[in-house]
């Protein structure tokens, strides 16, 4: 099974939350780096600050696994286990650099045994199914920055780990904390340094995945284009692999 096909029915409702907290300043993004995002292994270590970078991140596919509705809420871990994964996402205008501040920023990616809610069962393991877990989306504040606090992915067959993610302008809240309307600017995907995926691999509760891994360089859909096609900079939030990791990225869309 690849990540290739068509979107299919919703299982959940529409949904979102203004985010707070990092400033664009303080975002390490090489945009057009060509390699892994560099990484850092020290607790006290942050993000180098930068201008963010102009650069139009590239679409990549959508994938089968989009439900039509998040949950308002920049947290989506919903305790599922996993390592730490702290996101940090600019969204930025790539011909003025401007960045885009109520933009709708929406995520979407698999649990620790490669299971997307909705959809359990998929890559071969038996859990749960609520249909809302790892999946929401917030606005971005007035620096254009949306923060999102998740678990890192897991694998499933045929693709390399990743993170889906939209971007949306021009929604309305709703009463019941949905969205309606607005136009989607960018559908794309968030990748991940080999490293540090081969790392957590081997850890808890992530060694239970059986699938073989698919690694970035094997993947289909991951171009090697760097951080113009969506590989984070990741930071460690502590002196171990456990204790996670705050992944940043610049994306530059076509208003």
């Amino acid at each position: 099974m690849t990540d290739t096909s068509d979107a299919r029915t919703p299982l959940a409702r529409r949904a979102v939350l203004a985010a707070t907290g990092a400033t664009a300043a303080v975002l390490a993004v090489g945009a057009a780096a060509k390699n892994e995002a560099p990484t850092t292994e020290t607790a006290d270590a942050a993000p180098v600050a930068a201008a963010a970078v102009c650069t139009l991140t590239r679409e990549m596919t959508e994938g089968p696994y989009y439900l039509d509705g998040q949950y308002v809420r920049a947290d989506v871990t919903e305790g599922k286990p996993g390592i730490p994964l702290k996101l940090t996402l600019t969204v930025v205008d790539d011909d003025t650099c401007a960045p885009l501040s109520n933009a709708l920023v929406e995520i979407w990616h698999a649990d620790h045994l490669g299971e997307y809610s909705g959809f359990v069962g998929a890559n071969g393991h038996t859990e749960p199914d609520d249909g809302t877990f790892l999946r929401g989306g917030v606005l971005t504040n007035s620096s254009g920055v949306a923060t999102i606090t998740t678990i890192y992915p897991g694998w499933y067959v045929g693709r390399c780990i990743h993170i889906h993610v939209k971007v949306h302008t021009n929604v309305t809240l709703t009463p019941d904390g949905s969205f309606t309307g607005g136009q989607e600017l960018h559908t794309g995907q968030l990748y991940f340094s080999e490293t540090i995926t081969t790392r957590v691999s081997r850890l808890s509760p992530y060694s239970a995945n059986r699938v073989t891994r698919t690694t970035l360089a094997q993947d289909s859909i991951y171009d090697g284009g760097g951080a113009a096609s969506g590989l984070m900079t990741l930071t460690a939030l502590g002196s171990s692999t456990s204790s996670g990791y705050a992944g940043t990225l610049t994306l530059g869309v076509e208003r």
